[in-house]
């Protein structure tokens, strides 16, 4: 068989024809292998991917011919394919004309079983690397092998463009799906946010906090920050990373009480693909997002004992693998953590993993309640009237000498979260007027109070007092813009838990 000069430029141009007008891996590949079989008459065609980092192999599309079924996707050592391993350590045509003579490859032992018996594999080199092989297989070997193979050798060169043209067009896609995904991540984050991005405190114990944070911001330890709810442990955690030579990376916030654990891992380490019902796209998990930047575990003495222990091994290892992939992936993440629960205490009670504990607690960083900073109080109240009341195009309130009296002598159980959200509600409320002491002690009626001071009840008791007085000031409503969740400065997740944990119903609250 020959092949003149011009049947070649017309078969080339066809071919080159055909590659650019497909848009993803299977329409480039289908292109081929019709440009291929019209002329080649092969009754396989399959193209490997190698790469270079791993020593490993993978399809670039499921073959073409003979059971097509029987070619796994899946990513596998380099020493695995036999013969696409010899083309690619040689750079040479590699060509076997009788299979039989060389079944101590399993490989070549499953291309028997589906009938063939003849191969040729051509590297495909671009930029003098190696970035895969093309491979033509036959029930009966073909004639004129020297002609194909002196032609194929040119065509697989225009191969070897094609296919590397679209895996940079692949991962470019994929860089921008995660750019965009990062972007919503951000943005969702940006809205959950405290509202202000500065510290505000006028008190000795958190200039000592400050000075704790800014110590640990570049060591990459492990930092667990403790401290009742509401008093700033995200803001610190933020701080942190902001100090830190990771700032120009993620800040990934993990709420841990709103997890399912039906989704723990594909939340945290994503999934691919038809992983499972639902999975039409690819996820990058939490983990992977926090790759050079650093991964933030709220309240993570809420966390399931029965999901710790594969929060553990991440951190551990740092490595992740994907649901539904078997490829382990290297990240490089700093890891800081916050609870309001004694964990040395839920270690004595077996709901926390002792191991998890040690690897979580490197630093310690206390964050003080309100209570014990009074200082800090009148200087935190006016700041966040100004800044609310800006938001809102409102006039702030006017803090009369009682009102700042009830200020101090109030404890502050939700510390500066509930702090914000009393401010918030006398901005709507009370715009431009002066509020007096005992207009004040009625919007934080919801502590049982005595004339000698408050009456010693439990800080969960306090906090379900807290958020049923929030729940009925908004008619029951959780959600949105002006629900409960909103006024208490938590996501809707978080708050609904809660609302489980102390046995509370909106549906109740709505008839009161």
């Amino acid at each position: 068989m020959q092949w003149d000069t011009a049947t070649r430029y017309k078969f080339l141009l066809r071919l080159n024809n055909d590659i650019v007008s497909a848009s993803t891996r299977r329409d480039v590949f289908s292109a081929i292998a019709q440009s291929l079989g019209d002329i080649f008459r092969f009754d396989r065609l399959s193209i490997n991917l190698f790469d270079e980092k791993t020593n490993s192999l993978s399809y670039f599309a499921a073959a073409e011919g003979i059971s097509p079924t029987e070619i796994s996707e899946d990513v596998r050592p380099l020493a695995k394919g036999a013969i696409a391993s010899a083309v690619i350590r040689s750079r040479e045509p590699f060509i076997l004309t009788d299979l039989s003579t060389h079944t101590y490859w399993p490989s070549i032992n499953a291309m028997k079983d589906a009938g063939l018996n003849a191969t040729m594999a051509f590297p495909l080199i671009v930029r003098d690397k190696v970035k895969g092989s093309l491979h033509l297989s036959y029930a009966k070997a073909p004639e004129h092998l020297d002609e194909m193979i002196e032609f194929l050798s040119e065509v697989s060169s225009r191969i070897a463009i094609a296919v590397d043209h679209m895996m940079a067009h692949t991962r470019l896609r994929h860089i921008n799906a995660q750019l965009r995904r990062q972007k919503e991540f951000l943005t969702s984050q940006n809205r959950l946010s405290d509202g202000f991005d500065e510290f505000i405190y006028d008190s000795e114990a958190m200039v000592d906090v400050v000075r704790q944070a800014k110590m640990v911001a570049n060591s990459d330890v492990s930092v667990c920050i403790i401290g009742e709810t509401g008093t700033g442990k995200d803001m610190i955690a933020r701080f942190i990373h902001q100090m830190s030579d990771r700032r120009d990376a993620l800040f990934v916030k993990v709420n841990c009480p709103a997890l399912n654990s039906a989704l723990f891992e594909s939340e945290l380490f994503g999934h691919a693909k038809g992983s499972f019902t639902g999975a039409h796209t690819n996820r990058v998990g939490r983990f992977e997002m926090a790759d050079k930047g650093t991964i933030f575990l709220d309240e993570i003495g809420e966390l399931d004992i029965d999901l710790q222990s594969k929060l553990l091994q991440v951190l551990q290892d740092r490595t992740i693998e994907r649901v539904g992939e078997s490829r382990p992936k290297t990240i490089d993440f700093r890891l800081l953590s916050a609870t309001n629960k004694d964990l040395e205490q839920a270690m004595q009670n077996n709901s926390f993993r002792s191991d998890l504990y040690y690897r979580l607690n490197t630093v310690t960083i206390k964050v003080p309640p309100l209570r014990e900073r009074p200082e800090d109080i009148p200087v935190l109240m006016e700041k966040l009237a100004a800044q609310q009341s800006a938001e809102r195009n409102l006039s702030p309130p006017v803090f009369s000498a009682s009102c700042q009296k009830v200020i101090l002598g109030y404890p502050w159980p939700g510390n500066v979260r509930e702090l914000k959200n009393v401010v918030k509600r006398l901005i709507l409320l009370r715009s431009g007027e002066t509020i007096t002491g005992s207009e004040l002690d009625t919007q934080l009626s919801g502590v049982r109070r005595t004339s000698t001071g408050l009456k010693h009840i439990t800080l969960g008791e306090l906090e379900r007092q807290h958020i049923v007085s929030t729940l009925k000031d908004t008619g029951g409503v959780v959600g949105g813009a002006d629900g409960a969740a909103a006024l208490l400065g938590v996501p809707r997740q978080t708050l609904q838990y809660r609302m489980r944990k102390y046995g509370i119903s909106a549906k109740k609250l709505k008839t009161l």
